[in-house]
């Protein structure tokens, strides 16, 4: 751009006044390439204080200070913007680091144009630099690039003008499975970060208009030609000196594997839920009845929408006292196991259970699942089990044949732990066992065996380990159902 500018040095002197006071520094370079003369803001913008520090020439500037491009790019001598304007060359909005030779830590970023000055015949008379310290615009720049490449939300940056991509970060690359180099250059259609947003046309309306974008869900397309679930936001920006739009991103499928998977564990929870053949129920912390299966159902002769909704208490199908004590067991404990209950059926009837209890989180609220195991016959079999030993214990001395099958029948009900064979006893223990047969006492046993009465008493108490019986009449039981010492039954029964 070239301007004609006074010749008189009155006039010139005057001009030089007015650029002194500028906020942007001039420099003004002869054709010759000598720098004639600097405004404050210029030697400012050089960390110098006056003319000669600055150099007296191009050459003597470049042995000063070191330029280079933002990228890092150095500048040869013959580019170097005095350079540059001294060849004729005019520009805008050029880029520079500055960095003194001597002090190498301290650098400044220059933003500079060019104009020509001719005298009146139109011959260039004075080359002018006019530079603008850009050094907080270029850190802000370089926060920004170093935040947006740090950050592990995925990114990608779009220039407006032409809707291509000018920067995307490592979250989206890994996010995605992209390489920099098949987003960097491709525009919005070719990679389609809105492809089957929610509210795709509202989105695409405020891309053209520069708009902020609202949230929205959508499908990134991955290079495997699969697609990914994601949530995006757009957001304008004016990066060097262009409006930009920043897209970011939430990637959705961890959380959509995470619900599907959530949600097949449900289902398998409420099949084995319903198929169960024990008595199961859940209820919540303030014992309201949340879900019942069928074999509940079956047990107590409810229906289902009898109970659910109702709290145990209301439903009365366990007595209040059985009923406080289990709650507050599992409000301290969280969970208890094999407590026996009376539990009402429908008809007001009781059966024996055993209660097993847990605490379980359902929708993040916590519950109360119960599991009842009907033990009603086995209680009933107990009981015929504890009368038959006292009709024993009446006389010890012999057993009928509808006695000895009746207690056959009782242990056949009641499934015990494996216990020792006859053959894995001592001599003595067996005949401790065979005198036990006979009716003897352990005082009788000691007199017949010729032991001491305590001897006695420990073989017993081995006896019954070993067994595991824990009375005599038991004891008794386990030698008959093994035929053991038959010659003695067949004399007593006599």
């Amino acid at each position: 751009m070239n301007q004609q500018v006074p010749t008189t040095d009155t006039n010139r002197r005057q001009l030089l006044q007015i650029i002194a006071g500028l906020s942007d520094g001039v420099m003004l370079i002869e054709v010759d390439q000598t720098i004639a003369w600097a405004n404050e803001a210029a030697l400012a913008m050089h960390g110098v204080k006056d003319l000669a520090e600055l150099g007296v020439n191009a050459q003597a500037y470049a042995r000063r200070f070191k330029l280079r491009y933002r990228n890092n790019h150095p500048l040869s001598e013959d580019n170097y913007p005095i350079a540059r304007v001294a060849r004729g060359d005019e520009f805008s909005d050029v880029l520079v680091e500055v960095t003194p030779q001597a002090d190498p830590d301290r650098t400044w970023v220059h933003r500079i144009r060019s104009m020509v000055l001719t005298d009146r015949q139109g011959e260039p008379e004075y080359l002018v630099l006019i530079l603008s310290d850009a050094t907080e615009w270029a850190s802000a720049e370089q926060r920004f690039e170093k935040t947006f490449a740090a950050n592990p939300a995925p990114a990608v940056i779009c220039r407006l003008s032409d809707l291509r991509y000018i920067k995307v970060n490592q979250g989206f690359l890994e996010m995605t499975g992209f390489s920099r180099e098949q987003v960097i250059g491709r525009s919005v259609y070719e990679l389609d970060v809105l492809e089957a947003a929610e509210k795709r046309d509202l989105a695409i309306e405020r891309l053209g208009q520069g708009a902020t974008i609202p949230q929205m869900q959508a499908e990134l397309r991955l290079p495997d030609g699969t697609c990914k679930q994601v949530i995006v936001a757009g957001q304008p920006l004016d990066l060097h000196d262009e409006d930009c739009m920043l897209f970011s991103f939430m990637d959705m499928e961890p959380r959509r594997k995470a619900e599907t998977a959530l949600r097949q564990s449900e289902e398998r929870f409420a099949k084995s839920f319903r198929l169960s053949p024990v008595p199961t129920l859940v209820c919540s912390a303030e014992q309201q009845l949340l879900e019942i299966n069928e074999a509940f159902l079956q047990t107590t002769g409810y229906a289902s929408e009898e109970l659910l909704g109702r709290t145990v208490e209301e439903i009365g199908f366990l007595d209040k006292d059985a009923s406080v004590a289990l709650f507050s067991r599992l409000e301290k404990a969280a969970a208890v196991s094999s407590i026996d209950v009376k539990v009402h059926k429908k008809g007001g009837e009781l059966i024996d259970c055993e209660v097993a209890a847990d605490t379980v989180l359902i929708q993040d609220k916590l519950c109360y699942l119960l599991v009842l195991m009907n033990i009603t016959e086995r209680k009933r079999s107990e009981l015929e089990l504890v009368a038959a030993i006292e009709e024993v214990m009446k006389d010890a001395s012999w057993f009928s044949r509808t006695l000895i099958e009746k207690l056959a029948n009782v242990k056949s009900i009641n499934a015990q732990v494996p216990s020792a064979t006859f053959t894995e006893l001592t001599a003595r223990e067996r005949d401790v066992l065979g005198l036990i047969c006979e009716g003897l006492a352990d005082k009788e046993i000691a007199a017949r065996l010729k032991l001491a009465p305590n001897t006695v008493r420990n073989h017993v108490a081995t006896l019954y380990s070993k067994l595991d019986v824990h009375s005599r009449s038991e004891a008794i039981v386990w030698a008959r159902e093994r035929g053991l010492f038959v010659n003695e039954w067949r004399v007593k029964a006599r």
